[in-house]
């Protein structure tokens, strides 16, 4: 894959051999945003559990408020998600990364203050969830767009599976630090916490060398003509609408047993909340194993042979998850979750390096928008249908489906036509 015309032409040779050396531990800018990335995924993880626990415990919340706060910073994907993808083309990618770190920073370090001054109300945290949630759709769709800036082709692969390591790492220890810190702290302090890591974040990347050119004018085209653009892209393209679709309807139905999972193994099998804590670390262990091995198996067997196998090998995991119950047959949770998200990071990162390779630079934007849109589009959806398929047929039922779900988009990857022979993807311009 030829390298991005991103650098300058006096830009200093230490710089170039960086991007160009095989080794991503020389590569500084490299390591400046994957340290942001990590400081930013630990903190996110962290208010996951404080800002919930903060309207619950310290505002006296009740269960329909606390999920109307999940979703008022999960909808900003849906309804901002395509748009955000043109606008993040339109501009440099590394001041909008800064930029929404800063905000988010300060929305959320807007909540110790106001609980200090007794001054914190449901509202004020329904604005923050809000500001958020606008703030991650901007960064990830610039953050998704920006690996090829400070990596050349060479290193794509590598890149792509040290990011996935880092989100993966920070869910299976985030939620536990945002827990401790919590007890220890009260919520709103853990929330500190998080809005520190996010300038911070901001701090690391604003030391990125990279030169990025400003994407070229698009004239006077609408909004709604570019947003068509980044979908026909996708759409036009054999592998990335293939990996589109895998990717909607896995969260379709990781939205449906994310909803019921809970209640099965709570309720049903009557574990507690800590055990079911533990067994989610358990999970996670599969998902960080799978991005550490995701970039090496991707150079050794090829990109389609990656993607292939990976679904081939998700089915079993997947299929034994429902056998899950009491004493022993608890394994069966830890197993095939853990097996399932180590094959789904494999796939993940050599989709996601594919899709960096060849789609053109300037459409990358839309293009990682129109990825995100259609898979957080996709969760909401899985999760009322899941927790009404609950009330009808009952969890262990439901989880059935969950994982017949499960198995249709490896299905839909295994049987396409040459995804084992694909060829490796040339770099576009």
């Amino acid at each position: 894959m030829a390298d991005r015309n991103l650098q300058t032409a006096s830009a200093a040779p230490e710089e170039v051999d960086e991007k160009t050396s095989d080794r991503l531990s020389r590569n500084r800018d490299f390591l400046l945003l994957m340290g942001a990335d990590t400081v930013s995924q630990v903190g996110t993880q962290v208010t996951l559990v404080a800002l919930p626990v903060a309207a619950l415990v310290t505002l006296d919340a009740n269960p329909f408020q606390i999920g109307l706060l999940n979703a008022v910073e999960m909808m900003a994907f849906v309804v901002l998600g395509l748009p955000v993808g043109v606008w993040v083309d339109r501009m440099r990618r590394r001041p909008i990364q800064v930029a929404s770190d800063l905000v988010r920073g300060a929305a959320l370090l807007s909540v110790p203050l106001a609980w200090a001054f007794d001054a914190l109300t449901l509202g004020h945290l329904f604005c923050v969830a809000a500001i958020i949630g606008i703030g991650t759709v901007f960064f990830d769709v610039a953050h998704m767009s920006y690996l090829p800036t400070v990596v050349s082709g060479e290193q794509m692969t590598r890149g792509a599976g040290a990011l996935e390591t880092v989100y993966q790492v920070a869910k299976l220890g985030g939620p536990g630090l945002g827990g401790l810190l919590v007890q220890a702290l009260t919520a709103p302090v853990a929330i500190l916490v998080d809005g520190i890591s996010y300038l911070v974040s901001g701090l690391l990347l604003g030391r990125i060398r990279a030169s990025e050119e400003k994407p070229e004018a698009t004239g006077h085209e609408k909004l709604r003509v570019q947003i068509a653009e980044g979908l026909r892209c996708v759409a036009g393209n054999k592998i990335v609408r293939l990996t589109a679709a895998n990717g909607a309807l896995t969260m379709l139905f990781f939205g449906a047993w994310s909803a019921i999972s809970i209640v099965f193994m709570i309720r049903d099998l009557g574990i507690s909340p800590g055990v079911y804590g533990l067994l989610l670390i358990g999970v996670a262990v599969g998902g960080t194993l799978g991005a550490m091995a995701a970039a090496r198996v991707v150079e050794k067997i090829g990109t389609g042979r990656t993607m292939w196998w990976s679904s081939v090998l998700a089915i079993p995991a997947i299929a034994v998850i429902p056998f899950t119950g009491t004493g022993w047959a608890m394994a069966f949770f830890v197993l095939g979750a853990g097996v399932f998200e180590l094959f789904s990071s494999v796939f993940n990162v050599a989709q996601f390096s594919y899709r960096l390779a060849v789609l053109p630079q300037h459409l990358h934007g839309r293009v990682n928008a129109t990825m995100r849109f259609l898979m957080w589009g996709a969760t909401p959806i899985g999760a009322v249908l899941g927790g009404a398929l609950v009330g009808v047929i009952g969890a262990r039922q439901t989880l059935w489906i969950c994982a017949i779900g499960f198995i249709l988009p490896q299905l839909l990857v295994i049987l396409t036509p040459g995804i084992r022979t694909l060829p490796e993807p040339v770099r576009a311009e």
